[in-house]
């Protein structure tokens, strides 16, 4: 069976003064590319990577990959935040996907060995799990398919699972030591300071 690594890259980063999905790094780095090689890295067969704001900008950025792998949809209403950002991703997936993995682009830190931590258990179609960063709840997020009708379900506003996982048991996997799993709103790192450090 495949994973699915599900890349929320949709908002028009308000805060940050341009879209997410769009940033770089004081290197140069783009968080968008990053977020799919961690993907690929940590185990995901294909990354969908769902867009949104500037749309045309961000798929041209994808398309520097020329990777068979990697697509991308457009959620169309994306503005409704990320519940808008999940569905768009969780529709029409290829039948031989038996879980997604949902990552989200600013959360520069986290790299592939988190996702690799999450998919240790196993890819699963019932498996429900998460990481979190000092007992606190992050991404990315362990979906099995068979969870996703309920997902689809309880989305709504700016909440993607979180809802569903609140009322369903699900695995915690810690990842504190590997990353702080603190998303960044408003400004690229610095070199050499620790994104959401």
């Amino acid at each position: 069976m495949t994973v699915l690594g599900l890349l929320l890259a949709a908002g028009a980063g308000s805060r940050m003064g341009q879209p997410k999905a769009l940033v770089r790094d004081a290197d140069g780095a783009s968080w968008l590319l990053r977020s799919v090689d961690v993907l690929l890295d940590g185990g995901c067969d294909q990354v969908r990577v769902v867009l949104g704001a500037s749309y045309d900008d961000a798929a041209a950025l994808l398309a520097t990959l020329d990777d068979h792998r990697v697509t991308h949809v457009r959620a169309s209403e994306w503005a409704e935040g990320m519940s808008a950002s999940l569905r768009a991703g969780l529709d029409a997936p290829p039948t031989t996907v038996s879980c997604a993995v949902v990552h989200l682009v600013d959360l520069p830190d986290v790299g592939p060995e988190v996702v690799r931590a999450l998919l240790a258990g196993g890819a699963a179609p019932s498996r429900l799990a998460r990481a979190t960063y000092g007992g606190r709840s992050g991404h990315p997020v362990l979906i099995g398919r068979q969870h996703w009708p309920g997902v689809r379900a309880a989305l709504g506003g700016d909440q993607g699972a979180k809802g569903y996982l609140q009322e369903h048991p699900h695995e915690r996997i810690e990842c504190g030591a590997l990353a702080s799993g603190n998303d960044v709103d408003s400004r690229p790192p610095t070199s050499g300071q620790r994104p959401g450090g």
